[in-house]
């Protein structure tokens, strides 16, 4: 998620720009797991910067350790490592908080390659979402204002946040469109609406307005069928249905698990 040539970074920092860090955050720990030391520096520097506290090791027996030595808000770990891997690790935490009946502490899988480090395994594995190397400021904030203890939209049930495992690339991208001229013109126009319509999807929801939520995820299946998005808009479509029939209220929870997953999708997207 960062700023490559041909990428939309610019676009995305003009559609999500910086809010403001709450003041709870400075009680807040995260703990980082990363072999690459200078991928541990710069996250210990960002979250510095966000007034956050946080704890940095190199391996996955390391994070585990420090894990059940202390209490932390989020963890933050590197998916191939030595020693101990970020999805053993993260399967042992998952055991410890089963066995001692603690809180289920949000984790977010750091990764290079969605490839290798597939969006399934991640879930399999008990991962809840993802940073892509490499990561800016804004981009790390956006993401712990969702999943930190009070964040915009709390940290959902249900372990399906993470994006669907067809993708579509920038590769693929451009050859649908032709250049990368053009895709990061249509980029930035349709992630400029469709984060629009999310917004007014939200107050709708909230106002248990059923037709404006039909209509705002009717505009946002466009977006996704347009750029060949996940499964979403097969989601979006079938709630359209539902809440033209039982009104918001009655699927209130898989409005709220949409919304997530689009926000993870519509984030990706920004990114190639």
């Amino acid at each position: 998620m960062g700023s490559l040539s041909g990428s939309t970074a610019g676009a995305s920092q003009t559609l999500k720009p910086p809010v403001a860090v709450p003041r709870h955050w400075q009680q807040l720990n995260i703990l980082v797991v990363e072999d690459h030391s200078a991928y541990r520096l710069l996250l210990g520097w960002l979250l510095q910067k966000l007034g956050l506290g946080h704890e940095l090791v190199a391996d996955g027996f390391m994070g585990l350790v420090a894990f059940t030595s202390r209490p932390f808000d989020l963890v933050i770990s590197d998916c191939q490592m030595p020693f101990m891997d970020g999805y053993s690790m993260v399967r042992a935490i998952r055991q410890h908080e089963r066995d001692h009946g603690l809180k289920r502490v949000p984790i977010i899988a750091l990764t290079a390659n969605l490839q290798n480090d597939s969006p399934q395994r991640c879930l399999d594995a008990g991962m809840d979402a993802w940073l892509l190397k490499p990561l800016t400021l804004e981009q790390l904030q956006a993401l712990l204002v969702r999943w930190l203890p009070g964040g915009d939209a709390g940290q959902p049930d249900r372990q399906d946040t993470l994006p669907c495992a067809v993708w579509p690339t920038r590769a693929t991208l451009v050859a649908t469109f032709g250049s990368d001229l053009i895709v990061d013109s249509l980029l930035e126009s349709l992630l400029t609406e469709a984060w629009e319509d999310h917004r007014v999807l939200r107050h709708a929801c909230a106002t248990l307005n059923a037709s404006l939520a039909a209509e705002r995820l009717h505009r946002l299946v466009g977006s996704l069928v347009f750029l060949g998005s996940c499964d979403l808009e097969i989601t979006a479509t079938q709630l359209i249905k539902q809440v033209q029939t039982d009104g918001v209220a009655a699927h209130s929870r898989d409005l709220d698990v949409f919304q997530t997953r689009l926000c993870v999708c519509l984030e990706y997207l920004s990114s190639i």
